[in-house]
């Protein structure tokens, strides 16, 4: 595909407007009747921009979000974690080393450890043994320079922010694009920072109730891979829950509690009618959908969508990003691993598996893609 087409696209898609701004209301926990307010029953698939417009800025970044929504995202999805003082922030980890120039702070070389994060060591920096003052001395990276090199040059030009920030961004967008765009939160690895002392879930509450935003009408979702603190946000919230999961293995608090059912075990028919018992969909990786054959081609779809439906749960996969190495080998377009291929041809054939949004690291094309299918 030329560059001009391209470029065409991200510049028709960025001119995009729709409808509403946030308005402020007061919190009613408890329910999640959010899930029949108007906002999550709008016509069509819905494009989350994955870590805002990843594929274009350093991911988890002011710049990554507005780009993300001005290119037409119908939500923006930050990744939270936790700093010392207890502020959440986004970052895909905990650990910071690849996504921020943290190595090149000589004042913060003693920090460098290793921890064992969901049963994994991992060695680096983490954000919870830095203030926020102390992390918004650091500026983001390229998460995978190696495949985004033209990310690169937006290198230390971003800090990193707090989902207050994220929130406030919103609004500001909002009544100048004259839309509604939507916040899709997730919290990453619970049970770590529960362990650490800086349990998720009651600052996200606090944020969304802050905000006015844990209310059936607030354009929000809330996601995780694990299962108790999703249990535990449905009591809490009024917005609807998403449970991820993955292609492999199993939830972390799972494991830590000796409790041997895997992901496989939840996106079964049985394993979601439980689901449905707390959240209101599904995030899965998009291979449990429609699967890979031996030579890395798409294979027959699996029941996923079918059986999530029936119990009237919604299907969001991930992650869909239109470089050779991310794609299936139907929508490769060389042997260049960093090439684009064809991304709009693989989305168009997961919305016809009847998907109800997706999230991407390229909004643009996944606009065109949701609209040209229609």
């Amino acid at each position: 595909m030329s560059g001009t087409r391209i470029a065409g696209m991200v510049l028709a898609a960025a001119a995009a407007i729709a409808v509403t701004a946030i308005p402020a209301a007061s919190a009613v926990p408890g329910s999640t009747d959010g899930w029949a307010a108007d906002h999550h029953r709008q016509q069509g698939p819905i494009v989350i921009g994955h870590r805002g417009a990843a594929g274009y800025r350093p991911e988890h970044t002011l710049a990554s979000y507005e780009l993300a929504a001005r290119m037409g995202a119908d939500y923006v999805e930050p990744d939270l974690v936790s700093t010392k003082d207890g502020v959440l922030v986004a970052r895909h980890e905990p650990e910071i080393g690849g996504t921020t120039d943290v190595a090149l702070h000589p004042e913060f070389a003693g920090r460098k450890t290793t921890k064992v994060l969901d049963g994994v060591s991992v060695t680096g920096w983490f954000t919870e043994d830095f203030t926020l003052a102390e992390l918004k001395t650091l500026r983001a990276v390229e998460r995978i320079p190696a495949i985004r090199q033209r990310n690169t040059v937006y290198d230390r030009r971003y800090q990193i922010p707090t989902f207050q920030e994220i929130i406030d961004l919103v609004r500001r967008l909002d009544k100048e694009l004259h839309r509604d765009i939507g916040i899709y939160p997730e919290t990453k690895h619970p049970t770590f920072f529960r362990n650490a002392g800086l349990a998720l879930e009651p600052k996200l509450v606090d944020a969304l109730n802050r905000n006015g935003l844990n209310r059936p009408d607030a354009k929000v979702f809330v996601q995780s891979f694990e299962v108790s603190n999703l249990k535990q946000l449905h009591r809490q919230l009024r917005v609807p829950l998403i449970q991820l999961t993955s292609a492999t293995g199993q939830p972390y608090d799972f494991a830590a509690t000796g409790d041997k059912r895997t992901y496989a075990d939840l996106t079964s028919a049985a394993g979601l009618r439980e689901v449905a018992t707390y959240a209101q969909g599904v995030g899965p990786d998009k291979n449990q959908i429609i699967p890979r054959d031996a030579t890395d081609h798409l294979a027959k779809p699996t029941a996923l969508v079918a059986d999530a439906h029936r119990v009237h749960l919604k299907v969001h996969p991930y992650t869909f990003r239109p470089e050779n190495v991310f794609l299936p080998a139907d929508f490769r377009s060389s042997a260049d691993p960093n090439a684009y291929g064809n991304l709009f041809g693989e989305i168009e054939t997961f919305l016809r598996a009847g998907v109800d949004g997706f999230f991407t690291d390229n909004t643009d094309m996944g606009i065109v893609a949701r609209d040209e299918s229609r």
